[in-house]
């Protein structure tokens, strides 16, 4: 790894981040909800049309890990779900794709719980 690939993460990531901020920010109607689901859409649709996983190669973790990376996941799940089991093997390999992000996003939320002590 060089100096440089840290960088191209660091922008990539942070340009990502920079439009969910003026999306919420610009006047629009939408909520923090709204824009999660929006770059995960995005990130499928990118994904779909072949251009998500070259932005992979280019920037590493600063397009792997934001939102639109769980878009790609699902479609690239169910892609290769779909090729080793037809239709059934579509709806499987979404969350076959995305099974260790959600594990870790429920184990973090679990434990975060228990250390806050949230209220009511």
């Amino acid at each position: 790894m060089t100096l440089m690939s840290f960088v191209l993460a660091f922008v990539v990531g942070g340009l990502i981040c920079v439009l969910a901020q003026l999306t919420l920010d610009l006047g629009t109607n939408l909520t923090p909800a709204h824009v999660m689901v929006l770059f995960v859409v995005l990130g499928a649709v990118a994904s779909g049309l072949g251009l998500y996983e070259p932005l992979i190669e280019f920037a590493g973790a600063g397009a792997s890990v934001p939102l639109p990376a769980f878009g790609h996941a699902l479609v690239k799940g169910m892609l290769k779900g779909a090729a080793e089991k037809g239709l059934s093997g579509l709806l499987a390999g979404g969350l076959t794709g995305t099974a260790l992000g959600l594990t870790v996003a429920i184990l973090a939320g679990l434990a975060m719980a228990l250390v806050a002590r949230p209220k009511g």
